[in-house]
């Protein structure tokens, strides 16, 4: 299904063709003064040089090939040159109807589908999500629903840090804890249990002891090494010790990202490519494409064009030992072989632009990446308090991202029981609905590169730019629908009808932009344009609402097309609103 603007600009095409003139230039925009008219088109004066003629009378031109046209109610020329258009309320209408008998409301999916490959998320095991674990996991999923819904394959990978010192450093305090567990015996050769000798909450305890040991101890930290490189070599107890740490901690991260409403296709990590990193080494060296360097191995990537010095990327260390550049180049290596991605999608924190920068140079440089392979980096900026510094507690410290949700369903739990009667148990599920749209819209609804200010109050108010104020506006459509049935009538059977007042056709023009928007927000892996179109269109609805007596309307064919519209808006807000990663309760 065409975008509406494509089948306004194709009869103002038209027109400046059967005008004499090139019909390129009859490409028509929203108007940028509504007050004026819906839609522009600037042609005339782009064509006035070409022509030789005043912008205004190839204007005028045009406007005489546009009368009786079956998709303007008006057409008017403006100096110096400006063609100033409304459409005809039935063309409207007509459009609308298209969209709600279409699946995905005029969506035209990808002819050639791509496979994608999103990489968001990156917690180290063994650890508790924090705060700043938000915006990979909040924007990665928004991303990756886009992806989809446009019609392309998507693998969202989790990317673990999982193979480091931290599990040395973990495994070395056990050893000291529990000097007797047989994890640690090199002569027992039987089954080890199936139980974890630790719980989660045991675990989140050890790695920060073990890590300030560490700095402080330089015999633990010589231990903690040792300790990584025998599970690297492959122990037995360090292994089943490995595993049982990967067990409890992926268990505790599949809860957590659950409660912000997000999953991974794969849960893979640096571990799952150590085995494949000697590969990647050999061929880099034998094709010419690393060297030593200061006794490390490193692969140049600087070009020519370059206004800033760009290091090259670092291999192996001079012990030897891999980075995360190798296993990231690892990984990309591994993507390759075993899932043929067309695109890439880093969601990293902005700060690590130049980093990406030297792997993905690097990728290239040693074509583990096809010449047409997309390698993007979408940098995220931080989520700061008040005080426009990065998010603490009180007390200073980096928040728990569990605690930082449960203050927010506590804060919307208060305003959803504020001054009324509400089952305790309704109540604290819809708060929880309606608090997880304050953190996904407060975070989504800016640009990603850009920091923000996380504002509890804010956020989760009913009025203004936010995800409850969404929510609300859904809700009421919802309210109206069923009151719809209670008179007798059935929604899904209402036909839209052409508008019968000025808010009624704001409200339809508002929708008719879902598929461009749709188109815009995956094309610039851009959901904030998602967020500020259903603010847009909430707006629109509720103007329509405040203006329009709908279910007294004694008409029942103006009152089924209210209804026909209403089901309309509903389905596009909650389509929209799913692909951000969160829903809308059926009552606030």
């Amino acid at each position: 299904m065409k975008k509406i603007l494509e089948l306004i600009s194709e009869e103002v095409q038209e027109a400046f063709e059967q005008a004499g003139f090139d019909r390129a230039l009859g490409k028509v925009s929203i108007s940028n003064r509504p007050d004026l008219c819906e839609y522009q088109c600037n042609g005339a004066m782009a064509g006035a040089k070409q022509y030789k003629k005043a912008p205004i009378m190839i204007a005028n031109a045009v406007v005489e090939k546009l009368a009786g046209s079956k998709v303007f109610d008006k057409v008017e020329a403006v100096m110096p040159g400006f063609l100033n258009m409304n459409v005809k309320a039935d063309f409207l209408a007509g459009y609308l109807s298209e969209m709600k008998a279409d699946a995905k409301f005029g969506i035209e999916e990808a002819k050639e589908p791509q496979t994608i490959v999103i990489d968001y998320g990156g917690p180290n095991v063994a650890k508790p999500l924090h705060v700043g674990h938000l915006r990979s996991a909040v924007i990665g999923e928004s991303v990756k629903r886009i992806c989809r819904f446009m019609g392309h394959e998507v693998v969202g990978d989790i990317h673990l840090g999982d193979w480091g010192l931290q599990m040395g450093l973990i495994i070395t305090e056990l050893k000291e804890r529990q000097p007797d567990l047989i994890y640690f015996d090199d002569t027992f050769t039987g089954d080890y249990p199936k139980e974890a000798p630790f719980t989660i909450s045991e675990l989140e305890e050890i790695y920060p002891t073990a890590s300030k040991k560490s700095k402080e101890d330089d015999a633990y930290k010589e231990a903690a090494m040792d300790a990584t490189f025998k599970l690297q070599s492959g122990v037995r107890g360090y292994r089943a010790l490995w595993k049982h740490i990967m067990q409890v901690s992926v268990t505790d991260l599949k809860k957590n990202y659950a409660n912000l409403n997000v999953d991974f296709d794969l849960w893979n990590g640096e571990s799952d490519v150590q085995d494949v990193i000697p590969g990647m080494v050999a061929y880099m060296k034998e094709e010419g494409y690393a060297h030593e360097s200061e006794g490390a191995l490193v692969v140049d990537v600087k070009e020519e064009t370059d206004a800033k010095e760009i290091p090259p990327c670092m291999i192996l260390k001079s012990d030897g030992a891999s980075l995360y550049n190798t296993t990231d180049l690892a990984t990309i290596m591994e993507r390759m072989n075993k899932i043929h991605p067309n695109h890439i999608i880093y969601v990293v924190d902005k700060r690590q632009d130049l980093y990406f920068e030297q792997v993905f140079r690097c990728a290239r440089k040693t074509k583990l990446v096809k010449e047409d392979t997309r390698l993007t980096f979408l940098g995220f900026g931080t989520m700061n308090g008040k005080d426009g510094k990065p998010f603490k507690t009180r007390q200073g410290g980096v928040m728990r991202l569990e605690h930082l949700l449960n203050d927010i369903n506590e804060e919307m739990y208060k305003k959803i029981t504020d001054n009324r009667e509400v089952a305790e148990e309704e109540a604290r599920a819809t708060a929880k609905i309606v608090a997880l749209s304050a953190v996904k819209y407060g975070d989504l609804s800016n640009q990603a590169s850009k920091d923000y200010v996380f504002d509890i109050e804010r956020f989760t108010s009913f009025e203004g730019d936010t995800g409850p104020y969404i929510l609300y506006t859904i809700v009421r459509i919802k309210s109206i629908l069923n009151k719809y049935k209670e008179q007798g009538g059935v929604p899904a059977d209402a036909k839209i009808q052409s508008p019968v007042n000025e808010s009624e056709k704001e409200l339809m023009l508002a929708i008719t932009q879902f598929n461009t928007i749709m188109n815009n927000a995956f094309e610039e892996i851009a959901p904030h344009k998602i967020c500020a179109y259903i603010y847009e269109l909430a707006n629109a609805f509720n103007h329509f609402y405040h203006e329009t007596k709908i279910l007294v309307e004694e008409d029942e064919n103006k009152k089924a097309g209210f209804i026909a519209l209403l089901v309309l808006a509903r389905d596009i807000l909650e389509t929209c609103i799913d692909i951000l990663g969160f829903s809308a309760p059926e009552k606030m």
